[in-house]
């Protein structure tokens, strides 16, 4: 059992010793483990799950990166290096369904270890919390986000590479919120900045960064709330509200950072 913040959490290794097995496994994913702004989104997903009752675990100590910025840095090797130990272990513990908070944890895990051997049921956390409205489980309330008026922002893996554009946006407007659209949204949404190992390396030569020119269209769609459902997304979106000087009148959250909150847990 590991704890954090009063947050009980399951380990795979501590059910299998007791001989059970969980229903979900929750792939909490670099960012959601060691940054600090991503672990506040990770709190409020396991919160969450807890206030509903859903049967799961993590992997903890045993959790190894899932070689996806490898993998767009261009070093195919590391990346199955990083595959190959992380199916063993989610064979090993015959893992059927993961939920993660990260969409290029969700893209990797999904599209690209089932070539290696590792074929799951994988959801992003918005399409599983909207799983646990329809079957009656989650009751999402607004909460101080009532009236506010919301926009998201679409991370590229889990809406251009997976297509799932509905989900987040159902959330959303689950909490009465005043769902309002970026120009460049959906389909033709722009990326933060930081997906293909863009994070991790310095900017290249140019007259513009991209989570600025991006924080451009969320100015022109004035909301009171930038809805992130990436970690990624979540760095990027917060720095450019921040270099705008707009800390005041527009906040960034996490889709289960709104739901946690709105329920008061």
């Amino acid at each position: 059992m590991s704890e954090a913040a009063g947050i009980k959490v399951n380990t795979m290794a501590d059910l299998m010793a007791k001989g059970e097995k969980p229903e979900v496994l929750f792939w909490v994913g670099c960012a959601g483990s060691f940054d600090d702004r991503a672990k506040r989104t990770t709190r409020a997903f396991v919160k969450i799950l807890n206030e509903v009752g859903t049967n799961f675990a993590i992997l903890g100590t045993e959790e190894s990166c899932t070689g996806d910025p490898a993998k767009r840095a261009g070093n195919e090797f590391l990346f199955q290096m990083q595959a190959m130990t992380n199916i063993q272990v989610l064979n090993g513990y015959e893992v059927k369904k993961i939920v993660t908070t990260c969409p290029h944890c969700f893209n990797t895990l999904k599209n690209e270890y089932p070539a290696l051997g590792g074929e799951y049921e994988v959801m992003h956390h918005s399409q599983f919390l909207q799983s646990l409205i329809n079957e009656g489980k989650l009751k999402v309330e607004g909460g101080s986000f009532k009236g506010k008026k919301i926009t998201f922002h679409d991370p590229c893996y889990l809406g251009r590479a997976n297509e799932e554009y509905e989900a987040p946006r159902t959330l959303i407007e689950q909490m009465d919120a005043d769902l309002v659209e970026m120009k460049r949204c959906r389909s033709k949404g722009l990326c933060c900045g930081a997906g293909g190992a863009q994070m991790f390396k310095e900017a290249e030569p140019g007259t513009h960064e991209v989570n600025m020119e991006r924080m451009e269209d969320v100015e022109e769609a004035k909301p009171d709330v930038v809805a992130v459902g990436c970690p990624f997304c979540m760095t990027m979106m917060t720095d450019g509200v921040k270099t705008k000087e707009k800390e005041d009148s527009i906040k960034v959250y996490d889709l289960a950072e709104l739901i946690a909150e709105g329920k008061g847990l």
